[in-house]
Order: C-alpha cells, then structure tokens, then sequence
C-alpha cells in the first residue's frame, strides 16, 4: 500500500500509553496520516480481509483515554495528530463555523478563532485534546448547561467508517451515522473533519469561588444558576474534604472579597463545597459587569467569607488546566497512573450519592480534584450515542485521581482503585440511575445493561457501519473474532 503519510512498525512504544498510564499495549503498526484516504485506505484494506484477519484499527488523538480505549493490540493505531488536512477554514456570516481536522486540538482551535473574534461555545476543561476524541465521548465543561457539551456544537462530521468508506455527516445528511458517532466511543467510524459552531468572543472572564458547607444548599444554588435566564457563563465545582489552609492556597491566583474573615475561616476536619462561576465581559462592559455579578451574588448562599474573585484573560481562564499540567510535569508527577471515575448522576438522587460517598466512601480529597456540577439535558443533542441518566437535571461527579506509582498508602494506585470500586459498588444500585461517563466495562453484559434500551440501536448501527467489529477494540465492546455471532 501507498500512503501520503507512513506506516511505522518499529519504536511504537507511544502508541501503548495513555494518560491513565494503566494499560500498554504495544500495536503492530501505527500509521501516521497526511491524508484521509490513508485512513480510509487502511480501514478498506482491513476490511477486505473479511472474518480471517484478527486485525484492528484504534484511532488516537492527544493519548488522553484512561483505560486503553486507543490502544490496539497487535492491531493498528492511527496517529490523529499527524493528519493535517484540512487547515482550518472559517466561514464568518450569521452562523459562524469553522472546519477543523478531526486530529486537531481545541487549543489551537481557540487561538485560531480569537483572531477572527470568534469561539467555539463550549469546551472540555482541558484543551489540549482532539477534536474526534472529545466528539466520540461528549465535551463535557462548566458551559454545558448553557450551549450543551461539544457534540451538541458540531454542524458537520466527515467520517471513514468500518467498512472504509469516507462519509459526510449531518443533521440533514447520512443522520443516522451521524448521530451514531457523536458520542459512539469510536464504534461506528473515525472523524476526519468536523465543522464547529462559533459565536463572537469575549476577552476577559470574571472567575469566582465561594464555599458551602450545606450540600442542600450548594446543589440548590447551582440548579438555581444553570435554570436562570441570567446567569454566568460557566458553573462548576467541587468538593473539598479535610483540606489544610485551603483559601490560602486561593490567595495565588484569587483575591478574598474580605482578607480579614478570609484568614479566619479554616477548612480543617471538614467536608466543603466550592461553587465555581465565572462571567464573560468586554473591557467595555467592566463598569457594569461588577455590578451585574452582584446582583447574581446576591441570590446564593455561601459562606460569605470565602468569596474569592479573579480577572484573568479568556485565554488563560479556559486554558487554566494547562498551567496545572507544567508544574505537576517539573515535579515529574504528570504521567502517572489516573484512575479516574466519571459519573452522571441524576439530581433527585445527588443527595443520597453525597451522603454515602462524600460521607462514608471518601475520607480526604488530596488525591486530586473532585468535580459536581449539573447539567440540562434539555439542551443537549436527541439520538446520539451518548448514554445519561433520564432526568432532565443530572450532576457530572468526576474523580480526578493520581496515584504514584511506588506508593502502597492512600495515595497508591491499589488505594484508590479499591475506593473507586465501592463507589461502583454503591453506584450499582439500580433505582439511583447512575451512568458512567468515560464509560469502562470489562464485558459485553456490563456493557448492555450501561446502554439499557439504547442496546438494540447501539448494535444495529455496529452492524451498518463496523460489520467485522474492526474499530476502537480497545472499548471492549465488541469482539473482533465473533463479530457476526453477538446478541
């Protein structure tokens, strides 16, 4: 075979990592595209091999998967960030887009569209991610309840399927693949090419923090925020438990709203919650924009002496993670193992979830970040793959552990592993309506009771689009070798 790009089968030691850092599993070869027909070509060409051939095909963007969904083993792994094509090509009229490749990172996305006054509407917190990756899973950030997720903002996909076919995708056009690989786990093609939707951009951000120490209070504040007309642009938060000198630790990059009481609230022996907002502004509008953010202020119920505000760049606010990223890689402690755990839970059930974990499960949060914030599945996308809990209102519970990786105590891997496992244990019960989001299993059994009555609709699109089950192994869903035999 030809390729405008090459296939390497040697030093593939890369292609077997991935930022959960758990599971290395070394390829047989890794193309790195120039263009889509190599994809396609390689795709068409596994294909053709029909039932004999055991090969496979994982599409790998930025390596941030957890449990090795863009590893193949033994198979091959396609290098999204080598295809370059297209550049990117802004449309500028009432409903501004940008076409983008599917290998392309938001954060180059964002610093293209500022130069045209523009931003995509909604984002993951962490932007050095790809296109295809994040569109395969949902784009989940503080922005949802307002704009949806990342699959919600999407005009246009340009997709290879399993079979080697490059298609183009749409609301209008080929709908039913399209809605199949928004938030398909890699299942039904790999993106190529997406078309993004924009809106004018801001250029500073407001970025707020106060604590509760009332659940009820906290989750009634932000399912207050995320259902009002006026509101911030972003909502999110997290939960603290048994932090030393946490507001102090604020002071680097936030400023009290009274320095005085701030230093004499302490956060020792207790479980908090922080709410996280932020407000989006114009230089020209800053006369007003203290005064708007009062007003909304004033409706909450935090503890008045933990509130803590910042002014910072667009850029730099959406890119926060970034900052994060540099220092924990000087300390050597960026690639280590992340056995992350990321929940949807529904809101009329977000307070008994609380009070088992954050009341018995949890005993500290030092092991990284521990996100709660809710959503409005009103705003999201109908008949994508994507699997939420069935209420309107449902809370993204997301702990963002690391562990190191020569440690047996709380901060090792077996620790917080085992932790995670009673989380699920507890998350299993079925009238709470818990759904994973990342989602892994270990069996096809797991896997349909995670789909429930979208099961029938996930396996049909399979079989119109991957017959012989060559895409993403790595989700462990469907087995190569018996493709034609599942139920």
């Amino acid at each position: 075979m030809k390729f405008d790009g090459h296939l390497s089968f040697m030093n593939n030691e890369n292609e077997s990592k991935d930022f959960g850092n758990r599971y290395h599993l070394i390829p047989f070869a890794v193309l790195h595209p120039k263009s889509v027909s190599d994809i396609s070509s390689i795709v068409k060409c596994i294909f053709d091999m029909g039932v004999n051939s055991e090969l496979t095909v994982a599409a790998r963007g930025h390596g941030h998967s957890l449990e090795g969904q863009a590893q193949a083993y033994q198979g091959v792994v396609i290098s999204m960030e080598s295809l370059r094509v297209p550049e990117m090509s802004f449309h500028i009229g009432k409903y501004p887009y940008v076409d983008v490749s599917g290998g392309e990172l938001w954060i180059n996305i964002l610093h293209e569209s500022l130069k045209h006054g523009l931003t995509p509407k909604s984002w993951t917190d962490y932007l050095h991610l790809t296109v295809g990756g994040t569109l395969s899973n949902a784009g989940i950030s503080g922005q949802a309840f307002l704009h949806g997720p990342q699959i919600n903002n999407v005009y246009q996909l340009q997709v290879v399927t399993g079979r080697g076919e490059v298609v183009t995708c749409s609301d209008e056009q080929n709908t039913d693949l399209f809605h199949a690989v928004l938030g398909g786990l890699g299942q039904f093609g790999i993106i190529t090419q997406a078309r993004i939707a924009l809106q004018p951009a801001p250029r500073k951000v407001k970025w707020i923090r106060a604590l509760y120490s009332d659940f009820t209070l906290f989750t009634n504040d932000q399912e207050h925020l995320i259902s009002s007309t006026n509101s911030f642009d972003y909502v999110e938060g997290f939960v603290i438990i048994n932090r030393t000198g946490l507001l102090n630790n604020w002071r680097s990059s936030f400023n009290p709203k009274d320095p005085v009481q701030a230093n004499q609230f302490t956060s020792e022996g207790k479980i908090l919650f922080c709410l996280e907002i932020a407000k989006y502004f114009n230089p020209e509008e800053s006369n007003n924009i203290d005064q708007e953010i009062d007003t909304l202020l004033s409706e909450l119920s935090y503890i008045k002496s933990t509130l803590f505000q910042s002014e910072v760049s667009y850029v730099d606010f959406l890119d926060r993670v970034h900052v994060s990223e540099i220092k924990l890689r000087e300390k050597g402690l960026w690639e280590v193992p992340h056995p992350w755990l990321n929940l949807l839970v529904p809101s009329s059930r977000i307070h008994e979830f609380a009070h088992e974990v954050f009341g018995n499960i949890l005993k500290d949060t030092s092991n990284g970040p521990v996100l709660i914030y809710p959503v409005n599945k009103s705003r999201w996308r109908n008949g994508t793959s994507l699997v939420t809990p069935k209420e309107d209102v449902f809370y993204l519970v997301a702990f963002l552990s690391s562990a190191l990786p020569s440690s047996t105590g709380k901060d090792g891997l077996q620790h917080i592993l085992t932790q995670n496992k009673k989380i699920l244990s507890f998350c299993g019960r079925p009238h709470l309506g818990i759904k994973q989001y990342l989602p892994h299993y270990s069996n096809q059994e797991e896997w349909k009771a995670h789909f429930g009555t979208n099961w029938e609709v996930f396996f049909r699109r399979k079989l119109s689009y991957d017959p012989l089950a060559i895409l993403a192994p790595g989700q462990r869903i469907f087995q190569r070798a018996n493709a034609f035999s599942i139920e």
